[in-house]
């Protein structure tokens, strides 16, 4: 049978979600802990990779197995044998034709933000610091620019081979209370640090150092500048992944 699990888990002491030969990745560990759990050598499919220090509230994994427990008790199971910063939130059984990465209709990030004078202990590992108060309105306006269908190869980190830069924002969501803001970024994909660049030019444009005008013009030109800056990995979190 073919199980989806719903996997949380806080990226700070892991080189990414995808398996690799040096460092500790998410990937690695959940599937340590589903063969553990059914003696069976597993391939598990995640929705997408999450950099290293990048978090996931919401990441979705699928493996098939002949492990004969119900499908819900897989969540417990695996838990008992999964480290404090990896942890199953739900896991039931779908069709064998799903298709965690692949069937994915939309993802959201969310990245986070909070105004201070200093890194605070409580908010260092999840959050990123700035040390100015943000135009929120000027914001969601530079966020409205940014929706739609466009050809994202200025929110490209360099070196990436991708050929299709062409991507769909659906929306992007700018939320503050007293001093913390989150940026929310759903769509149908996103680029290597795609989500880190946008977040970074709408800090830029509430900072009043990157005008509207000059963000369009950025997204018409198709190429990065230096005003385009990739965000710390720690503020970004995988928030959902939708089906339908």
């Amino acid at each position: 049978m073919r199980i989806l699990l719903t996997v949380s888990y806080d990226g700070t002491d892991f080189c990414g979600y995808q398996i690799q030969p040096n460092g500790r990745t998410v990937e690695e560990v959940l599937n340590t802990a589903i063969e553990k759990l059914t003696g069976e050598k597993v391939k598990s499919i995640a929705s997408g990779r999450t950099d290293s220090g990048v978090h996931a509230l919401c990441q979705k994994v699928h493996f098939d197995t002949n492990f004969s427990i119900p499908p819900e008790k897989f969540k417990n199971a695996l838990n008992s044998l999964l480290p404090p910063d990896v942890k199953v939130i739900s896991s039931k059984k779908v069709s064998a034709d799903f298709n965690a990465r692949y069937s994915a209709k939309k993802k959201t990030y969310r990245y986070s933000l909070y105004v201070g004078d200093f890194e605070e202990p409580l908010y260092q590992r999840y959050k990123t610091l700035i040390n100015f108060t943000p135009d929120i309105s000027l914001m969601k306006k530079a966020g409205a620019l940014i929706e739609g269908e466009h050809d994202f190869k200025c929110f490209l980190a360099s070196g990436s081979s991708v050929k299709d830069t062409v991507r769909t924002v659906y929306s992007i969501k700018v939320v503050k209370k007293g001093r913390f803001i989150d940026i929310f970024v759903t769509g149908n994909g996103f680029l290597y640090n795609m989500v880190r660049m946008i977040a970074g030019a709408l800090v830029k444009v509430g900072e009043g150092k990157l005008s509207l005008d000059g963000l369009n013009e950025i997204l018409l030109m198709g190429e990065r500048q230096n005003k385009i800056v990739t965000m710390p990995a720690k503020g970004l979190t995988l928030y959902n992944v939708n089906y339908k």
